[in-house]
Parts: C-alpha cells; structure tokens; sequence
C-alpha cells in the first residue's frame, strides 16, 4: 500500500483481473501474495484515484475474460461489470452522447469523435454518467470513501478508437478533465 500511495491514480487499461490476481510467484510457485485487487480498493477508499479504460481484457471483456466483476475492485468502480462478454462491436461507428455538465469534461464540446466498440456496463445508482454511447455509460465517475474512480468504457487507443477519436484536437484535454476530478482534493 506504501508503493501505491507514492501514485496519484492507478489506470486499468485493457487487462484482466488476472494480471493482478496471478503474480508469478503465485501462479509459478504456488507463495501466497496480496491480493492487489483488494489492495486498489483499499486505496481507492483511502483517497487514491482510480480509472478504468475499456478494451477486449477490461471490465468483462471477450469471453468474459476479464473477470472483474468479481473482484475487489468492482467495489470502487460507477459501474457494474457484467459476468458476460461485453463487448458492444460497432464497425460503422458509435456517438458517444454528452449529457449533463460535468467539471471532468468542463470545456470540451458537445459533439466528440464516434468509436467503434466500446464495453457495455451498468451505471451504480450513486454514479454520475456525464457521457453516455448507445444508452450505456460512456463515462462514468464516483466517489467511494475518501477516494475518486471513473471508467471510461472504450478503448484509449485503436482498435475502437479509430484515427478520428485518438487524434481529436481536445484528446488530451478529455484526459486531464478526468485526471484532474479523480485527483481533486
């Protein structure tokens, strides 16, 4: 928890829980090692930042293997993961809908780049979802203890973000917006 705290945010971007719950002293020598899952939301609860990207091995992902739904992890997160594959496949494009004002998107327009998939999930009722794609959280943000998280359903990075949406003139705006509200004290 020291190492962690050392960090304004933890990212989680397109990883499956296993990558955390499977440390190779774990999975190759069978050594009990802490459970970094129950680690993140602790710090998340002690203040820290968290956010989660969307992508094939996030949230639920192909097959269902991301497998976050069930880990400690999903406790701090707006949205419940889903215990099948999520993934929302749109290869003619998908709008992301900006809705209510926000101080995590302040500044940014209304109308942003389409994307080509993103991870369906379902708002907690106490999450603010400022942005939404196909009546699903786009962007969704909660605060759980003393902490902040956010899960931004689609991929940072091509494939389902093509072109378009990674070379967006307020790309890197969209991603301080975020940062900053997670780590706003």
């Amino acid at each position: 928890m020291e190492e962690l705290k050392q960090y304004d945010g933890v990212i989680l971007s397109d990883i499956g829980a296993n990558t955390l719950l499977l440390p190779v002293a774990t999975f190759t020598h069978s050594r009990k090692m802490p459970d970094r899952c129950k680690l993140i939301r602790d710090y998340v609860l002690d203040g820290g930042a968290l956010l989660m990207i969307g992508g094939y091995m996030t949230f639920s992902g192909v097959d269902a293997k991301g497998k976050w739904h069930d880990t400690a992890v999903q406790e701090v997160l707006p949205v419940e993961v889903l215990t099948v594959d999520d993934r929302m496949e749109h290869c003619d494009g998908a709008k992301p809908v900006v809705g209510e004002a926000h101080e995590a998107i302040s500044g940014l327009p209304s109308d942003w780049p389409e994307v080509l998939g993103y991870n369906k999930t379902v708002a907690k009722p106490e999450a603010i979802v400022p942005v939404t794609i196909e009546n699903d959280p786009f962007l969704a943000l909660g605060t759980y203890g003393k902490g902040r998280s956010a899960a931004f359903t689609t991929d940072c990075a091509p494939h389902w973000a093509p072109p378009e949406f990674c070379e967006w003139e307020y790309y890197d705006q969209l991603w301080k917006g975020i940062f900053d509200w997670l780590t706003e004290k």
